[in-house]
Parts: structure tokens; C-alpha cells; sequence
């Protein structure tokens, strides 16, 4: 059984910054690429960032390019998200899943985690 748990996430000022993580148990983490979402009210969820399970291969998503950086650490089973420079549109509850391959696409991900909130005020 794959487990997947957030944490980090909170309130913060604009241009502020915020690092999440999502601790994975239940696999071997290093052979599943993982994948950063957001879901904002009244919105569908977004992709974030993804990164391969060798960490050789990262995506971002436009909106974020320059001012999110994913990570991962095999030897924790960890994936971070290190958020800098936040808008206040960046208000959303954040995801980690994890998948066979990096996507933006939310199907292609088979386990997912309860997420976390982060705030930004202006």
C-alpha cells in the first residue's frame, strides 16, 4: 500500500517563500517519477512539477518556471517543492502523487496524497 503524506504548507506574505515535502512509503521510491498539483477553489487541479525517479529529468509548469523548483531525495523517499516569490494565485491545496513516468497529466499518476494548503495573502 503506497503512501503518500505533504507537509509545509501554510500562510504566507507575497514574495514570500515556502518548502514542501511528501514522504512516500510502500515502493521503491527511486522507480516512480512524482508529480506536484494544486487544486484552487471552483478550479480543476492543476500540474506543478514532476520529476523522474532518477531525478535526471524535471518539468515545470509555465506558470511557475524561475520561482518553483521540484527535488527529490531517493534515500529519503522524499519530494520537495521549494516555492519562492508566491502570488496570491498560487492559493491552492498542493498534491504529490506519484506515477511510471513524469506527466502533467493528473491520470497518469496511480497514488496521491491528501495534500496540503498554502495561503498567500496580499
Amino acid at each position: 500500500q503506497v503512501e503518500l503524506v505533504e507537509s509545509g504548507g501554510g500562510l504566507v506574505q507575497t514574495g514570500g517563500s515556502l518548502r514542501l515535502s511528501c514522504a512516500a512509503s510502500g515502493r521503491a521510491f527511486g522507480g516512480y517519477a512524482m508529480g506536484w498539483f494544486r487544486q484552487a477553489p471552483g478550479k480543476e487541479r492543476e500540474f506543478v512539477a514532476a520529476i523522474s525517479g532518477s531525478a535526471s529529468y524535471t518539468v515545470h509548469a509555465d506558470s511557475v518556471k524561475g520561482r518553483f523548483t521540484i527535488s527529490r531525495d531517493n534515500a529519503k523517499s522524499t519530494v520537495n517543492l521549494q516555492m519562492n516569490s508566491l502570488k496570491p494565485e498560487d492559493t491552492a491545496v498542493y498534491y504529490c502523487a506519484q506515477g511510471n513516468a513524469v506527466s502533467s497529466r493528473p491520470r497518469s499518476y496511480d497514488y496521491w496524497g491528501q495534500g496540503t494548503q498554502v495561503t498567500v495573502s496580499s
